[in-house]
């Protein structure tokens, strides 16, 4: 029998390799969403994902992170939970150590907020990035080990620093349209394995005759979430 594509329902991709979780059916919180095949390295607890490395998620807003992205070790998404008032004398949110404290909760409330944090498709995250709360990641961005991002990366751009500044892209403007017009991510993932070549380390007109080429997605489709040829917003 011909090999089967892989698989993103299983947690260990690599049995071997514990430290290894796909995120997609690890998570169970509400206000995190995973594409397939997305997944997280980490020698100590990489099933820990959702407490260690998604901090002072408290709501309302999400984090969003696209299919197939690579997360280095000590990846971590900072949410606005951990924003403080910065308008008076002290930055400390007393009302949330409890007691008579606790009347004060309004001072608390309506603290700026700026929104779902949203990663693209087919991102890298080199070992302790750091992304702050409300940034939004392109397709095909590489941020760079130790980076701490604070403000939207474009697609197929690469960042590092802290803050994190734009180093370069990795194609000029109009290479970079053809590749998200491609969207390779969105394809079934039968059309995924026949051309994984191709998509590794093809040229941006091989990859663009390779759609060409592509079968509608079934319903059935592992990995086609959307129809062929949309794409999430980055």
């Amino acid at each position: 029998m011909p090999a089967l594509p892989a698989d993103p329902t299983v947690l260990h991709p690599m049995p071997e390799q514990p430290r290894v979780v796909l995120l997609k059916p690890l998570v169970r919180s509400p206000l995190i969403e995973v594409g397939a095949f997305s997944y997280y390295d980490d020698p100590d607890d990489a099933t820990a994902f959702e407490t260690r490395n998604v901090l002072y998620h408290y709501g309302p807003e999400k984090l969003v992170i696209g299919k197939f992205c690579a997360l280095g070790t000590g990846t971590r998404f900072i949410m606005n939970g951990a924003n403080h008032r910065m308008d008076g004398p002290s930055t400390f949110p007393f009302p949330t150590m409890g007691g008579s404290w606790a009347e004060h909760f309004d001072l608390l409330t309506g603290l700026p907020n700026p929104g779902d944090t949203v990663v693209g498709n087919d991102v890298w995250f080199g070992n302790g990035a750091t992304v702050m709360p409300g940034v939004r990641i392109g397709h095909g961005a590489i941020i760079a080990t130790g980076a701490v991002v604070t403000s939207d990366v474009p697609d197929y751009g690469i960042v590092g620093g802290n803050p994190a500044r734009l180093i370069r892209t990795r194609y000029e403007e109009r290479d970079i349209a053809r590749l998200l017009a491609v969207a390779w991510w969105d394809w079934p993932v039968e059309h995924i394995t026949e051309h994984i070549r191709t998509i590794m380390s093809g040229t941006v007109a091989e990859l663009e005759q390779a759609a060409a080429i592509q079968r509608r997605p079934t319903s059935d489709s592992a990995v086609a979430e959307k129809p062929w040829g949309s794409r999430d917003e980055p």
